[in-house]
């Protein structure tokens, strides 16, 4: 058996089965939550801004382009989770597999393949997001690529990265890894989690919160000529499994206590 983020366990379906449950999800996340980022910095260009911040989002409303890129996570990932939690628990996110993982609650092997397909979906979703939308998708949009934002350094984005998917896994562990957590209730609240971290943290370093959700629209950047962001990539691993990992010891540590 394994966790299910809908609450208690699930039926253990096959692994080819679940990993493909995996790519599709969070190739739906990357398609919707990093396009609607890439779509706001599309309404922006050359508009007129209401506020002194004119830099990419944030260019036409501030924090309200936070918000609704915020519930566009919140909205797919709430359905990917109601919708294919059954079937593999619906991880998404490396960052979710690899603390599962530490906490001795996922097979090593299991989180390997995991995380190869949660990639792959990402890349995907990427690349069906630029098809759709077209080259200014990538060109401008950046594909709702997750760099840190001007006069934001290196260790600033790792740090709000790690603590804003600390905060994401801990309300992980308490919704749905829980044996008792309230069934029927954590699709909705990791949702909401999601879209209130991105609504703080968005415009400090894009509010990945997901290794995978960043690879998608970097690597299809790279391969369809967008900006180069790699070398803030590290950023993306280092914060969000630091802060998963820790927020997932954290809440075995207070509930055996």
């Amino acid at each position: 058996m394994q966790f299910s983020v809908r609450g208690n366990k699930v039926a253990q379906a096959p692994l080819p089965a679940r990993c493909v449950a995996e790519a599709v999800g969070t190739g739906l996340l990357v398609f919707f939550g990093a396009g609607a980022a890439a779509i706001t910095l599309m309404i922006a260009k050359g508009s007129a801004t209401p506020n002194s911040f004119n830099i990419g989002i944030g260019a036409l409303g501030g924090l309200g382009d936070w918000f609704a890129i915020g519930m566009a996570f919140a909205i797919i990932i709430a359905a990917m989770i109601y919708a294919l939690g059954r079937v593999s628990g619906a991880h998404l996110n490396p960052v979710v597999s690899i603390a599962l993982w530490a906490t001795k609650r996922f097979p090593g092997n299991e989180m390997v393949a995991y995380i190869i397909a949660q990639l792959i979906g990402a890349a995907i979703g990427s690349f069906l997001f630029a098809l759709s939308a077209g080259m200014n998708a990538v060109t401008i949009g950046e594909l709702g690529a997750t760099p840190p934002f001007p006069g934001i350094g290196y260790g600033q984005a790792i740090l709000v990265e790690a603590i804003g998917t600390f905060v994401l896994m801990l309300v992980i562990m308490g919704v749905a890894v829980d044996k008792q957590a309230p069934e029927g209730f954590a699709g909705l609240v990791i949702g909401l989690t999601v879209g209130g971290i991105i609504t703080t943290t968005g415009n400090i370093a894009g509010a990945s919160l997901n290794t995978a959700r960043t690879f998608g629209p970097y690597i299809m950047k790279s391969i369809l000529g967008g900006p180069d962001f790699w070398v803030y990539f590290p950023i993306y691993i280092i914060g969000p499994v630091a802060g998963a990992v820790l927020a997932a010891f954290f809440y075995d540590g207070i509930c055996t206590a």
